[in-house]
């Protein structure tokens, strides 16, 4: 009975309990990793006590969200799963050896079963498989049944087919995998990109920030008018500098009925994306909240993710309400639900970035979300806020350590701008190709210059990073541009501005007196502000030459890149996927998903102990 226990303790529940012919024992665990234990194990070892133990009547297993009983029926045993929402699920299974090398059990394969290439077979991950040893060695077959018969042979696993991450994402956000393409601000996560994920059965986003609205009304329109109803994701990037900009693209969101929105770069919460989340949460007939609008949250920082695991504050959703924003029975509802369905947490990315380690920020924002989770009762009101592994996400190792890690999907970015759908230039796209893993650098971030911020961009082929780096020191150094010493002004409107100040400051004033006078008015006042504007004017331009592909501007290309664009190049070179023309954006993501997959099963062959072939370690793209 204690081995049993054992066994038991592996699902993590918080209470384990066997029912036997001498009455039930009970052991308590630490509880919370039952559902994620049965992804990763499956329940063949808890069939195989029933098997192996006469005596026993049942398994039960529970945690505070779910529990799950096998039963004793005859020959065979009946699952039953029930959630804490009142939602139960049953299935009967046939009662027979959990099949591992410490069963010893015996299985007659099916003799057209057999596949011949193993290495192949091992790698699929969505080829079922049971391996058994034979004179000849390791054998994989498709299908057969346990028996003691004769030509029986040594049964060592059953490895079955099915993606990475838990069956509950995929579920309800109705796609096929737990895999995000990200947005891309400037629109690099183009239409084409977003149609082209949605059709193949995949989450993605559209990068709208930075995007004159009426490109951004028909890039919408397009989106939807492709994809339906489909799953289909569009960016929300806070805007401090010009909240209504937010608040008009959440508008935009609403009225094309935008279901889900990866919102970026926000400190805090703002009345826009509270708006967005909460409108049109209502119960359904059976009293079940019903929160249409879903929010993928990207952060870096604890304190940041506190905001989007939580409800939004009783005030911001009461002002909203004062404002005819949203409804009384809209804000009664939301005062209990929480502000995400989704928290990407973004390690070493492109663009904007913390620099994270990833071993670091998901463990402990994954221990934040369960604290919140038992501290509001989530899981007794069946609400499940997703975590996601982002920032270095570029080869199968790094997709497979994610998850390890704990995390409920995956979010690629860098891996996706050189991609045939990307929509930037052929040049920039041509630069990636190139990147090695230390092919980046940090420079300053356009939209958050005066505040020091900075973005990741590609550092081989272009001086976007040291050039943007000494605007900001003449930025911080100086109050006004006639203080700069003039050898410096003229070597940055020769190398840089490539005109006069003065031009440049002419165009800037042009653009933001119609949009915003008081940036002008206090440009006037403010030889810093001024400096900052025309600064900015520069660092923005430089992502557009980099979008357009200005061949005269190549030097000073801003491209977003992280280093897992460079552990990508390195991981298809000498492979099909290394030209850019069999990069789509699906062939990518499918590549890396597949391979993920059989490192996975390769992993848990090996720690049963089974012998894996050396050269089934060698996963690339075919």
């Amino acid at each position: 009975m204690q081995q049993s226990l054992e066994i038991l303790a592996g699902y993590g529940a918080a209470r384990a309990t066997l029912v036997g012919a001498a009455g039930p024992v009970t052991d308590e665990g630490d509880g919370g990793g039952l559902a994620a234990a049965v992804e990763r194990h499956g329940v063949e070892p808890l069939v195989g006590l029933l098997w192996a133990n006469a005596d026993l009547i049942s398994v039960l297993l529970e945690d505070p969200d779910v529990g799950l009983e096998l039963r004793r029926e005859g020959g065979a045993a009946r699952m039953t799963v029930t959630w804490a929402s009142g939602e139960s699920f049953t299935e009967q299974l046939e009662l027979a050896p959990h099949p591992g090398p410490a069963t010893g059990a015996a299985f007659l394969p099916e003799p057209g079963s057999r596949l011949h290439d193993l290495v192949a077979a091992l790698q699929d991950p969505s080829q079922e498989l049971h391996l058994v040893q034979g004179g000849e060695g390791l054998r994989a077959y498709t299908s057969g049944r346990f028996s003691e018969g004769p030509g029986a042979l040594p049964h060592l696993a059953r490895l079955r087919a099915g993606p990475l991450g838990p069956a509950w994402f995929r579920d309800l956000h109705g796609v096929k995998a737990n895999y995000v393409a990200g947005a891309m601000a400037g629109g690099i996560a183009s239409v084409e990109m977003v149609v082209a994920m949605g059709r193949a059965g995949y989450l993605a986003f559209y990068g709208s920030g930075g995007l004159p609205m009426e490109q951004v009304v028909a890039d919408v329109t397009r989106i939807k008018a492709e994809l339906g109803d489909a799953p289909c994701g569009f960016n929300l990037l806070h805007n401090p500098v010009e909240p209504a900009m937010e608040q008009a693209t959440v508008q935009l969101y609403l009225d094309q009925g935008c279901r889900w929105v990866s919102a970026s770069a926000f400190m805090t919460l703002t009345p826009a994306v509270v708006r967005y989340r909460y409108s049109g949460i209502h119960q359904d007939g059976a009293g079940r909240v019903v929160c249409p609008n879903r929010v993928f949250a990207k952060i870096s920082r604890s304190e940041v993710a506190e905001h989007f695991l939580r409800p939004a504050p009783p005030k911001l959703l009461g002002e909203l309400v004062a404002g005819g924003q949203l409804t009384e029975a809209e804000a009664e509802l939301a005062v209990a639900w929480p502000m995400a369905d989704a928290v990407t947490c973004e390690a070493d990315s492109g663009g904007h970035t913390d620099r994270r380690a990833l071993p670091v920020l998901l463990p402990i924002i994954h221990r934040q979300r369960e604290r919140i989770a038992r501290e509001l009762a989530y899981a007794e009101r069946g609400i499940r806020v997703a975590l996601g592994a982002a920032g270095g996400i570029g080869t199968p190792e790094s997709i497979l350590a994610g998850y390890a890690l704990g995390a409920d999907y995956v979010l690629t970015g860098s891996v996706n701008q050189a991609t045939v759908e990307a929509g930037t230039s052929l040049e920039a796209k041509n630069m990636l190709l190139e990147a090695g893993m230390a092919d980046v650098a940090s420079g300053p971030a356009p939209d958050m210059f005066e505040l020091g911020a900075h973005v990741q961009v590609l550092s081989r082929g272009t001086m976007y990073a040291n050039r943007g780096s000494q605007l900001y020191e003449l930025y911080k150094g100086y109050s006004d541009w006639s203080q700069v010493p003039e050898k410096t002004r003229a070597k940055v409107e020769k190398q840089m501005l490539q005109r006069p100040f003065d031009q440049v400051w002419a165009d800037c004033e042009a653009y933001w007196g119609p949009r915003d006078p008081k940036q002008v008015e206090r440009a006037q006042r403010d030889g810093r502000h001024k400096m900052a504007l025309v600064f900015r004017w520069y660092l923005g331009m430089s992502s557009r030459w980099a979008r357009m592909g200005e061949g005269k501007r190549k030097r000073d290309y801003q491209i977003w890149c992280g280093p897992a664009m460079g552990a990508f190049n390195d991981w298809v070179a000498g492979t099909p996927l290394e030209p850019l023309q069999a990069r789509t954006v699906v062939a990518v993501a499918e590549a890396l998903l597949t391979a993920a997959g059989g490192l996975k099963r390769l992993h848990d062959l090996e720690s049963q102990g089974v012998p894996v072939p050396v050269e089934a370690w060698d996963l690339q793209p075919s």
